[in-house]
């Protein structure tokens, strides 16, 4: 929903071409108390695919509302400081759910915030695609209270749990959409046995997205979770690469924002984290949701692109960040 709150975190202001420039010391602790080193950058050839790629959305914050912002220390001064900022970065629509499912299909569909039950769809999916190559997925749903939930509970919104929309994946969705958990759950399990899938979904609560809390709850729950992941032996091996976005912009204004440049809530942050990417790499290409599709199925080896993924206007991610 096009309501009020924050997400996650991304910088400066949309402009052509792409850029690079370390920033501050961004380090991360590694494991048996060896020495730090940066987040991003710290190798310099990307490996040819990619072996997990993790996706984490924040809600309802335009770039203005996050990139810069005091109360967003951890997303500004590490993550966007040490790693990548695409600064100009679209969702596709309003409001929630239609991102949501544009992003993993390539899609839009001219849907509401509707449970799915109410509006499920047959469309291919990113996750149909992983499955189909052979590999894993997982979406981790922060306070969802059991696997693959269809309607909406407490802090858990199925709208931002793409997965159980896709009736072609059903039987998938029941063993790998899942409760995210906390210290002893699901993620924090899989992060520490080396067990995560080749594409990762992981969605915040209603609170922790900033979807009904301050941008600063959110920047803690990054601040939480995020360095679990770096510190993760799968971060480590250098062939896992981390994508965090917002689903839309704040106040609406357009319905139609993945080429829109001018109207505030079509802008959104996305932030690169990966080991090849330099710190402090900024692009000012014009990238959007169908681009964070595209750019997935790169990494991981799927083809062909799913829908406008696939449009020749899309422009995939890679060489901007290098991965």
């Amino acid at each position: 929903m096009v309501a009020g709150a924050a997400a996650l975190a991304l910088v400066l202001v949309a402009c052509g071409g792409t850029r690079s420039h370390q920033a501050g010391p961004a380090a991360t602790p590694m494991a048996g108390g060896a020495a730090q080193r940066p987040i991003c950058g710290w190798t310099a050839k990307p490996p040819a695919t990619w072996k997990h790629v993790i996706w984490i959305w924040m809600e309802n914050h335009d770039y203005q509302q996050v990139v810069g912002n005091p109360d967003a220390p951890y997303e500004n001064r590490t993550l966007i400081a040490g790693c990548g900022l695409a600064t100009n970065y679209h969702n596709v629509t309003h409001p929630s759910l239609p991102n949501y499912l544009a992003a993993t299909s390539g899609v839009r569909l001219d849907v509401g915030d509707c449970e799915p039950d109410a509006c499920p769809t047959t469309s291919e999916s990113l996750f149909g695609q992983v499955r189909a190559a052979g590999k894993e997925w997982r979406a981790y749903q922060e306070s969802m209270p059991a696997n693959c939930a269809h309607r909406d509970s407490g802090t858990y919104a199925a709208r931002h749990n793409p997965p159980v929309y896709y009736t072609r994946i059903a039987a998938d969705c029941a063993r790998w959409d899942v409760p995210m958990g906390d210290d002893s759950g699901n993620l924090a399990q899989d992060l520490r046995g080396d067990r995560l899938p080749a594409f990762a979904f992981v969605t915040p609560n209603l609170c922790n997205d900033t979807h009904d809390c301050p941008v600063r709850t959110g920047d803690q729950w990054l601040a939480s979770w995020v360095p679990r992941i770096l510190a993760s032996p799968a971060y480590r091996a250098g062939t896992t690469a981390l994508l965090l976005t917002w689903d839309e912009g704040e106040g609406g204004g357009s319905n139609d924002c993945a080429t829109d440049t001018r109207t505030p809530g079509c802008h959104v942050p996305a932030i690169v984290v990966s080991p090849a990417t330099p710190a402090g790499t900024r692009s000012g290409t014009l990238f959007n949701h169908y681009s964070l599709l595209e750019t997935t199925e790169l990494l991981l080896g799927l083809r062909p692109a799913l829908g406008h993924a696939a449009d020749p206007a899309t422009r995939d991610m890679r060489r901007a960040f290098n991965l």
